[in-house]
């Protein structure tokens, strides 16, 4: 896979699982209280720490397999399997249990602050994102994809910032069968990035 291959299917899996579109709705029925302030606040810290948490996994995910005997192929399959259920539920515009659970979107709405919880963890880099920047590090072959890679951690954490800040600003003009389109096109490309994982540890496990 070139360089540019990579990092156009790095940045449309990573913003298709993560998909802040989707999560906008969630936090602002958890955060009916709160000031404008207050929100774009929260939103802010979750970005940050949402990108910082893939950044870890994407840089210890491989390391953590070898200590426990997981081949990539396995967890290629396995990953694949997981986003293929996530995707599944956007093309019915819908967030996926596998992001957040409706006990963890209750418990938001009754703390002060879902900054960290669950906004950030999991909703923005819950099992699905981890998984896909897991399987994104293992395809980086060089130095030079390591370092396109987590440049599109910043920026798809720089994305989700400003879609949650326009939002926030503009809350009263978002228009729901928009955000359900886009939800949906964006469960496509993560369907067909699952299968691509799924064929690619088939291919490795058995016929490398």
């Amino acid at each position: 896979m070139d360089l540019l291959n990579f990092a156009l299917m790095s940045a449309g899996s990573l913003f298709a699982i993560i998909n802040p579109l989707a999560a906008v709705p969630t936090f602002f029925a958890m955060t009916p209280e709160n000031t404008e302030g207050e929100r774009l606040r929260m939103a802010r810290t979750a970005c940050i720490t949402a990108t910082g948490v893939l950044m870890l996994f994407a840089a210890t995910g491989n390391a953590l397999f070898s200590v426990l005997g997981i081949t990539i192929a396995a967890f290629q399959m396995a990953g694949g399997l997981l986003l293929l259920l996530v995707s599944l539920d956007n093309l019915r515009a819908k967030r996926s249990g596998v992001q957040e659970t409706e006990e963890e979107k209750a418990e938001g709405a009754a703390k002060a602050d879902v900054s960290i919880t669950p906004l950030a963890i999991p909703m923005l880099s819950g099992p699905g994102a981890i998984t896909t920047a897991i399987l994104l590090a293992s395809k980086a072959r060089t130095v030079v994809y390591d370092g396109i890679l987590f440049a599109l951690f910043l920026l798809v954490g720089l994305a989700c910032y400003i879609i949650f800040r326009v939002a926030i600003k503009k809350a009263s003009k978002i228009n729901p069968i928009v955000m359900n389109i886009t939800t949906r096109l964006m469960g496509l490309m993560l369907a067909a990035t699952a299968v691509q994982f799924i064929i690619d540890g088939v291919k490795k496990a058995f016929f490398h």
